[in-house]
């Protein structure tokens, strides 16, 4: 006879086999997936409640996000349109002891430059100056233009206040507004392989240069700021001429000898 606690140990023996026979079969039957679904949202300060915060209007379209250069030159906080786009590839500025917006200083008296100018570029500027008083040399190594040309001219006309030379090195490329940074050098330098690309303006509108009288007040801005930097009337006159007889769309470009046919070069 087999007593009561050899019953209930034989039971519990029993049970535990039948527990480990059926749990590998088991666990083969069981396949758990886990997936997981990011969504980008801005942070608007303006979202008055949960409901406009979960709303389309706050998920950012990673396509619209990485903003090119038509986009930029669409957005209303430009006060004019680019005047050229950049290059794809912005030339390298090597080792800088510290960098100001397209600029990065390279020692107590030289400075590079690389990129666009936008609203914030002549603040940049002097902010650069106020840290870096000493610079006097300013090389311009891909410089595609400006975003907006009112401070485009603001700068030019800081670069000349603080006595810069502006220097286009062998390789180095400046197109559209970018000249007129060049221009505003109060001594000029460029490698004899530099390149200058100039083109006619175009107004918030569309309108080009030629597009308004030859008398229309609209032209004195950039005629005067040719004289202000050293052009007689005749060679301002000139100049001005040339950048307009290429469409806002297209690029001609000019050697160091042709720019040497309206200014001085050192």
């Amino acid at each position: 006879m087999v007593s009561p606690s050899a019953f209930v140990r034989t039971l519990i023996v029993a049970a535990l086999a039948a527990v480990l026979a059926f749990a590998p079969a088991h666990a083969q039957q069981v396949v758990t997936i886990t997936t997981t679904t990011v969504t980008w949202t801005y942070d608007d300060a303006g979202v008055e409640d949960d409901a406009a915060a979960d709303s389309d209007e706050g998920v950012i379209d990673e396509g619209a996000a990485l903003l090119g250069d038509e986009a930029l030159a669409e957005d209303a906080d430009f006060a004019a349109a680019r005047r050229y786009a950049p290059a794809a590839t912005l030339a390298t500025l090597g080792h800088a002891k510290a960098r100001f917006g397209p600029f990065s200083v390279i020692d107590g008296a030289t400075v590079r430059m690389a990129g666009d100018v936008t609203s914030a570029t002549p603040r940049q500027f002097a902010a650069m100056l106020a840290a870096y008083p000493g610079l006097k040399r300013l090389e311009m190594l891909d410089c595609p233009g400006s975003l907006d040309e009112e401070a485009n001219l603001i700068l030019a006309r800081a670069i000349r206040r603080a006595g810069m030379e502006t220097v286009v090195p062998a390789g180095g490329s400046i197109r559209s507004g970018a000249v007129e940074l060049w221009l505003a050098g109060v001594t000029r330098r460029a490698a004899p392989d530099a390149e200058f690309g100039v083109h006619s303006w175009a107004d918030e509108y569309g309108r080009e240069a030629n597009d308004y009288p030859a008398n229309d007040p609209v032209h004195a801005e950039y005629l005067g700021y040719y004289r202000e930097m050293g052009l007689n009337d005749a060679k301002a006159r000139a100049f001005y001429a040339l950048t307009n007889s290429t469409p806002f769309d297209d690029v001609r470009y000019l050697t160091r000898d042709d720019m040497a046919r309206f200014v001085t070069l050192n």
